[in-house]
């Protein structure tokens, strides 16, 4: 397996993404059970077909472009809404990067972080490992490129996630991931209860951090990414229920400019498990 993710990431990214749109529609047809949660969280979000079959397509890009980005040569990155991460930084509050499951989630850190990093120092992710034991090796390597450090999603990691914060660096979180039992609470996702991690609206509230939302738009036809960003207005005066409810509509919010490139496979809605947090 490692000798295949090396292979594919010496492919160029056209020939990634079109052999990934086609693995998308493969694994639409072959699994039942992904193909009744597509459906299912496609249509509680309120859209139907026509932006379905290329979301199917882009599920699979995501898969197959994931080790060109990990360990192949850079690929082109383009920017809307730079001046608002290089104000975030400026600021020297710290910066909390919220990024759903969105479009190439995989370059949106990296990419900030080769760039800020040498002045304001790594940006610090959370990392929750796949159980594959093989996997965890690969993306622990991939993900502690320069410029990054990650941390464990349990205390400890959060602990780093607020020291980092509190010395003016940045952290990225992915606030539409499924957190442990014990460290999230239920709130409204396109109307429907789904539990959703507190540690973004926590990091908000205890450090006053300027809050970016971004997420990587895939070019057509493997022309690189394009990264949109934009402030996230907070309200210090929220209670953490809210909080929570206020983020989940601004990740509902980026998925409408671009819903045929979110994760609509992705088991939002799932029943969170027991980890330990210490």
């Amino acid at each position: 397996m490692h000798l295949w993710i090396r292979l594919l990431s010496r492919c160029p990214l056209w020939l990634l993404h079109g052999a990934g749109f086609l693995l998308g529609f493969l694994t639409y047809l072959l699994s039942r059970d992904y193909r009744q949660r597509f459906k299912e969280q496609l249509h509680q979000a309120g859209y139907g077909w026509r932006q379905a079959w290329r979301a199917l397509g882009q599920a699979g890009c995501s898969v197959l472009e994931s080790p060109r980005l990990w360990f192949g040569a850079p690929v082109p990155v383009h920017w809307d809404g730079q001046e608002v991460v290089q104000a975030a930084y400026a600021s020297g509050r710290g910066v909390i990067f919220l990024t759903p499951h969105l479009g190439c989630f995989e370059v949106t850190a990296p990419t900030a972080a080769t760039l800020f990093a040498p002045r304001y120092g790594p940006m610090t992710v959370l990392y929750r490992p796949p159980r594959q034991a093989w996997l965890a090796s690969m993306l622990q390597a991939s993900r502690s490129r320069q410029g990054m450090l990650t941390v464990p999603t349990n205390l400890q990691g959060v602990r780093k996630l607020l020291k980092a914060l509190r010395n003016g660096e940045a952290v990225g979180l992915l606030p539409d991931q499924v957190p442990p039992l014990g460290m999230g609470i239920w709130s409204p996702v396109w109307g429907r209860p789904a539990y959703t991690m507190t540690l973004a609206a926590k990091l908000v509230l205890q450090t006053g951090a300027d809050v970016v939302i971004a997420w990587g738009e895939r070019l057509p036809w493997g022309r690189g990414y394009c990264i949109h960003a934009c402030k996230f207005d907070v309200d210090m005066q929220s209670d953490i229920a809210s909080m929570v409810a206020h983020i989940n509509s601004a990740m509902e919010g980026l998925v409408r400019q671009c819903p045929t490139q979110y994760l609509w496979g992705y088991e939002r809605y799932k029943q969170p498990r027991q980890e330990p947090l210490a």
